[in-house]
């Protein structure tokens, strides 16, 4: 601890990232990772994209983008997006922009563990809601009053979803509140389960927020965006440019246009993970495990008889990351990303390694 530091800075407990090793042969389930590459065309794009154009400033409103975003999320205008370096930027500025209130701020006891550091960051008070004991979220616990409303759907780590009409029961129960919907892996959600952006034409206080780098392969580039109604938007837009008002690059801007115009990439890709997952989680449940209903790229999942931390450290032994999370209600599961079959398969022999050697 520096004297130099602030007392804001002295006060924050930073998120902590999953793992990012250099080990070789390393099967990487532990940070929710695409197992398939970008789109060829968003490479394509990010290649004709180098020159010397990246001499000049991108375009700071990113409307190339927000009007494809825009084009795919029917009754949306390219003012209701907002574009931002990963869906973590843009969730930054929405607590900033709309959820400084005088009343706390509702999420879950069990969710993405970036809310409450966002929330001491900017000094918003907060109040955790308990998931029921299946770590399914009742819409009705949240019937209290509130500077607004936080959840990621699909959640993470538990990976289970609500449907559209109890996300509308949350709007139309807390009309003066901002309901802000963190939809990292929606994409991967199938029927009857849905994004809730087709809500926003008839609810001012929602706020959708998605990224590129689940579903289109793209972590590596940041980019993320969320979708309101133009009085949310401008409130992002007006946070954006009081710290940057070129947030995303001319390279970030041209692969993630494409990526969206590569409908058939997305497509293969995304029903590839999801048969994966079916796959995995038969394969956990013959193994012992109890596994959560996932509509992420992830599963978690719990061991009947032996301990989760004790089997992350067994993995990593034989070269097999997954994320083990210390904490209460939770410190027996196991956040496992879904990969290919040929890390599906390595990750279910090592378990099967590990757990006879018990």
């Amino acid at each position: 601890m520096s004297p130099y530091w602030s007392e804001v800075v002295r006060a924050l407990t930073p998120y902590v990232p999953g793992e990012q090793p250099r080990l070789p042969n390393l099967v990487k389930l532990n940070t929710n990772e695409n197992p398939y590459g970008p789109s060829p065309q968003a490479l394509a794009a990010i290649e004709r994209e180098i020159g010397d154009g990246l001499r000049l400033y991108p375009d700071p409103q990113g409307m190339p983008l927000r009007e494809a975003i825009a084009a795919g999320h029917g009754g949306i205008s390219p003012q209701e997006v907002f574009v931002g370096n990963g869906s973590d930027e843009v969730l930054g500025f929405a607590f900033l922009a709309l959820l400084k209130q005088a009343l706390p701020v509702l999420f879950a006891d069990i969710t993405y563990s970036f809310y409450p550091v966002y929330c001491r960051l900017y000094g918003i008070e907060h109040r955790l809601v308990p998931l029921r004991d299946d770590f399914s979220l009742a819409v009705e616990d949240y019937r209290q009053p509130n500077g607004g409303i936080v959840l990621a759907n699909p959640n993470a780590p538990t990976g289970r979803m609500l449907h559209l009409e109890e996300i509308e029961t949350l709007l139309t129960d807390h009309p003066d509140s901002v309901v802000l919907v963190d939809e990292a892996y929606v994409d991967f959600a199938q029927p009857p389960y849905a994004s809730a952006a087709v809500l926003v034409p008839r609810h001012p206080n929602l706020l959708v927020v998605q990224t590129f780098s689940k579903s289109r392969s793209l972590a590596g580039l940041r980019v993320g965006f969320a979708i309101g109604q133009r009085p949310l938007i401008e409130a992002l837009e007006r946070v954006k440019d009081s710290f940057n008002s070129y947030p995303l690059d001319r390279l970030a801007l041209a692969g993630a246009t494409a990526a969206l115009a590569d409908r058939d990439w997305f497509e293969r890709t995304r029903q590839a993970v999801i048969a994966s997952r079916t796959q995995l989680s038969r394969q956990l449940a013959a193994l012992g495990f109890e596994v959560l209903p996932s509509q992420a790229n992830f599963v978690f999942a719990r061991h009947a008889e032996r301990d989760a931390g004790e089997l992350a450290t067994a993995l990593r032994a034989r070269a097999v990351l997954v994320r083990h999370f210390r904490a209460p209600r939770i410190d027996q599961f196991l956040r496992i990303t879904v990969g290919n079959e040929a890390q599906c398969q390595a990750l279910i022999a090592a378990l099967g390694e590990c757990l006879g050697a018990h």
